[in-house]
């Protein structure tokens, strides 16, 4: 096992993705002067290193899973990792996994130590079942006997974790409270998020038909490509609703439209691993946005 072939299964180039919802609830608590952690820099740190575990806890599982299910062959159109050029073995792969999995325990339990200065209270109890429920995502979207994302529910879990669950969990975090009105940038980078996810899926159709059924095979790729459109209008409907008609800072996001017409642009007029190059571009796209949106509410 060396470590070259561990990074490239962790596939850090996602982290963008994973991060973006953090650091826009984490600038949201910040703008509103609601921290109440009881040692907030710590809990901030700890918040950071336990989404990161949490993504590359995922992109670990994910590719375990579809090697077991046989979704990763030679004619795949997406990047290969470790398990399929033969960098790490099956067995290897699985020594990382529950390493990465324990590490993202103890980090979840010091974020929320760290943020209420207890474990064994309501509060803290239920934030540490929601995390719970994170590690269990992550890891079974391709993994273990019933993966949700083989029966086309990924878009489902993203939008819950990535969106609702990032941003709002922040938040809590941070502030030990939720305001309702958070639901809305909560919900936009849930969309974008999920876009991802559906670009994925569209670009590995072929592929993908043979051993798992999700949202784009379901649709076709004409209305798969009409569902990329109608979440990225989505996500902008939510953050245009939220930041209006409140100062022109909250505006700052308006920056990066023009980056998402562009992904738009490659989705419609691109196939296959032509694709590829629209998945940074957005995942980059909806980092920036965030850091806007949460920039915005500081200001």
């Amino acid at each position: 096992m060396t470590l070259s072939a561990c990074l490239r299964s962790m596939r850090l180039r996602t982290l963008p993705l994973s991060l973006s919802g953090v650091m826009l609830g984490i600038f949201a608590t910040f703008g509103s002067g609601a921290v109440q952690a009881v040692y907030p820099v710590a809990s901030l740190v700890f918040l950071l290193l336990t989404t990161v575990l949490l993504q590359i806890l995922s992109n670990l599982s994910n590719e375990l899973g579809d090697t077991i299910s046989g979704t990763d062959r030679d004619d795949r159109q997406g990047i290969r990792y470790s398990l399929q050029d033969g960098g790490l073995t099956i067995a290897q792969m699985r020594r990382l996994i529950a390493s990465v999995a324990a590490s993202c325990c103890l980090s979840g339990l010091a974020m929320v130590y760290c943020s209420f200065n207890a474990l064994f209270a309501w509060t803290p109890l239920l934030l540490l079942l929601l995390g719970a429920a994170a590690i269990w995502a992550a890891m079974h979207y391709t993994l273990g006997k019933h993966p949700y994302g083989y029966r086309g529910l990924g878009d489902v879990f993203v939008f819950i974790f990535f969106g609702l669950v990032s941003v709002g969990g922040a938040y809590f975090v941070c502030a030990h409270s939720l305001p309702v009105r958070m639901i809305l940038p909560a919900a936009a980078i849930g969309f974008f998020s999920v876009g991802v996810l559906n670009l994925n899926n569209i670009r590995d159709m072929k592929t993908d038909a043979v051993t798992r059924v999700t949202v784009a095979i379901r649709l076709g790729e004409r209305r798969a490509r009409i569902y990329q459109t109608l979440l990225m209008g989505a996500g902008w409907a939510c953050l245009l609703v939220f930041s209006h008609p409140l100062p022109w800072t909250r505006g700052l996001y308006l920056l990066t439209l023009p980056l998402y017409v562009l992904h738009l642009k490659g989705v419609w007029t691109r196939d296959g691993r032509a694709l590829d190059p629209m998945l940074p571009l957005l995942v980059m796209s909806t980092f920036v946005l965030s850091l806007l949106v949460g920039l915005g509410m500081v200001l």
